[in-house]
């Protein structure tokens, strides 16, 4: 049998076609058209009123951070379960990282962590949405309003994911999405900064130019140092077809999730990621939390599960176990989900055939170890 894969992207004859056509026509005075035409869907599609492409989602929190005049002797919070890519346009800016604890329940940034963080030098919090679980808006909207403070989305893994009716990406000073490989919709690599802020945007754009400034009439005239974080045509056009089916592959993201849950219902002491009465989950990754009181080895299910040709991959490791970060001390529930959390394989057209063979090495390798 072929190896099962964690994700993989859902790519369309249509898809091809696109990016053929950007590719043999995208040229000259229309090298920028499918870029315009993603940015202007994309933003209505979130609800916002501006957006920018970027070739990646860390390149669009380093463009949104910069933006904001974040620099040295700033501090920005964030949580400690986290992907690299978070915390790195912080030190890119020689601000300073500080990490709090996730809420145990949500795996997000927990709200009462963040009050008890916030100083004279906190200029932002960013929320990260993990997995498509949703953070706890409302609060952290409140902390951030209270303390004069940015609140910035990091919604790079939660496409779909709505929060009182409102799409994940549309709180906030700005928001970033990522559109890897990995990711519901895929440009191949790709990211997205959107925002309510026409300021804050142009700002970014101009960034992202070399510091060329737009209305500039001299050629090759940079106002200022920028950064080249661009997404090409050929991307764009990708994007343009793929976000015509996000809706489908949200749903069929929460149909492989819903099945999962009737698989693992007699698993002991296991739960999956949790979605609240005012939020849609998008669940883009599918995770089992183990919570058996017995001795647990992660790495070990995953080695199993690999045997077995399933590609599983656990959950985050805190990033204040990570060498980048010098001497911050980990969060209790950052630590405890990272040594009993499982991403489980969910690409959209995997089969309920293949969840249930998943779902029963998982069982075998529990009963075989006695793990209760």
């Amino acid at each position: 049998m072929d190896k099962l894969a964690y994700t993989r992207p859902s790519i369309t004859q249509e898809d091809v076609r696109l990016v053929t056509e950007a590719a043999a026509d995208g040229w000259g005075e229309r090298c920028y058209e499918y870029v315009d035409k993603f940015e202007k869907e994309f933003s209505e599609y979130i609800g916002v009123p501006y957006a920018m492409a970027t070739s990646s989602c860390t390149g669009a929190l380093h463009l949104g951070l910069s933006a904001l005049g974040v620099g040295k002797g700033d501090e920005v919070i964030l949580a400690d379960t986290n992907w690299v890519a978070t915390i790195a346009p912080i030190l890119y800016l020689d601000a300073t990282p500080v990490l709090v604890d996730v809420n145990r329940r949500s795996w997000c940034i927990d709200p009462n962590e963040v009050e008890k963080a916030i100083t004279s030098k906190t200029r932002a919090i960013i929320a990260t949405h993990l997995y498509g679980n949703l953070c706890e808006l409302d609060e952290l909207e409140d902390i951030a309003k209270r303390n004069g403070i940015y609140l910035i989305e990091d919604a790079a893994e939660a496409i779909g994911s709505e929060y009182n009716n409102k799409k994940a990406g549309s709180f906030g000073i700005f928001s970033v999405f990522s559109f890897h490989g990995t990711k519901a919709i895929t440009t191949g690599e790709g990211g997205m900064l959107v925002s309510s802020d026409e300021k804050l945007v142009e700002k970014c754009r101009q960034l992202n130019n070399h510091g060329r400034a737009k209305n500039e009439q001299r050629q090759f005239w940079a106002s200022e140092l920028g950064y080249k974080y661009r997404m090409s045509n050929l991307q764009a056009a990708l994007g343009v077809s793929q976000l015509k089916r996000v809706n489908e592959i949200v749903q069929r993201k929460r149909e492989i999730f819903e099945h999962y849950k009737k698989l693992c219902m007699n698993i002991p002491d296991v739960v999956l990621n949790p979605e609240n009465l005012n939020e849609v989950n998008s669940y883009w990754m599918p995770t089992l939390i183990f919570n058996t009181k017995d001795s647990f080895n992660i790495d070990e299910l995953i080695t199993h599960l690999q045997n077995n040709q399933i590609d599983a991959r656990r959950f985050f490791w805190p990033l204040s176990e990570q060498p980048i970060v010098d001497n911050m001390q980990s969060g209790k529930n950052a630590l405890y989900l990272s040594r009993r959390g499982l991403n489980l394989p969910s690409f959209v057209d995997m089969t309920f055939e293949q969840q249930a063979y998943v779902v029963d090495c998982i069982c075998g390798y529990l009963t075989s170890k006695k793990v209760t």
